[in-house]
């Protein structure tokens, strides 16, 4: 096998491993607050034979279109109050990071229930796709890629190793193969733990029932007969108001304000 393929199946073993850590610390979070909790099935890999991609946890938007999600924290009524991603990349991830945010916001629009979308980023990610992620309502926890080198080596495996050091690549894959199922199991917990007393944290803030509900913004969208889109924010339901008792609304349409191919992209902070 090319080093690039082994690569590829090495970095499924350790996000495996992730999922297997999050899983767990979620279920005893849900369970501590009276939830339910539900994960996609990860399976550590252990050979390259045996390796069989983890079964997804399916969801539908509105339109009846599926997505996988990683798992979710339901309530006593099974309504999802929190979606959760885990992912390991060596080298970011583009296609996973499409997938979240597109999948996240659709499902949000179906179930009003859901307060939060929690994504547990492992490895080294570029800051596009960061940025992507936050700019769509997803919570990040960062579990550097160096921390994980420094706990593999702990095991007896060296993942240091550059895409054209084939030898390394595959002693390393052979010793991660020594190694027992609870000891990949423990190389999940340990990852989990840079990021639990900060989830947990989160979590708790997300349940909390006593939290008295508030209105914080008011979206209009205004769809025009040619399929024009337009979006209004306001910070208060009065304000909202007053926009809507506007006579012709539909002039919004005709203003000479709209973007042009060459203006800049906005700034994301």
């Amino acid at each position: 096998m090319r080093v690039s393929g082994l690569g590829d199946v090495f970095c499924q073993a350790i996000d495996g491993l992730l999922k297997l850590g999050q899983n767990e610390l979620c279920q005893q979070l849900a369970e501590d607050m009276g939830c339910h909790y539900a994960g996609s099935g990860a399976t550590a890999v252990t050979s390259i034979k045996l390796h069989k991609p983890a079964k997804p946890l399916i969801m539908f938007d509105e339109f009846g279109n599926r997505y996988p999600v990683g798992g979710f924290i339901a309530d006593h009524r099974v309504s999802p109050l929190v979606l959760f991603e885990a992912r390991f990349a060596r080298h970011d991830d583009g296609e996973f990071t499409t997938s979240v945010y597109c999948a996240h916001s659709a499902i949000r629009r179906r179930y009003h229930s859901i307060r939060s979308s929690i994504a547990v980023l492992a490895g080294s990610w570029s800051k596009s796709s960061v940025a992507m992620m936050e700019s769509h309502d997803i919570t990040l926890f960062f579990i550097p890629f160096e921390f994980i080198c420094d706990l593999l080596e702990g095991y007896g495996v060296d993942f240091r190793w550059g895409e054209k050091e084939q030898e390394k690549a595959f002693i390393a894959w052979e010793k991660y193969n020594l190694l027992s199922a609870d000891e990949k199991a423990q190389i999940g917990r340990n990852m989990i733990q840079v990021i639990q007393d900060r989830l947990t944290t989160r979590v708790a803030q997300i349940l909390d029932e006593s939290v008295e509900r508030t209105i914080e913004k008011v979206v209009i969208e205004l769809v025009s007969n040619l399929g024009e889109v337009k979006l209004f924010e306001f910070t208060s339901v009065e304000e909202a108001i007053d926009f809507l008792e506007q006579e012709e609304l539909e002039n919004y349409f005709v203003a000479d304000d709209s973007l042009t191919l060459f203006d800049p992209p906005p700034q994301y902070d």
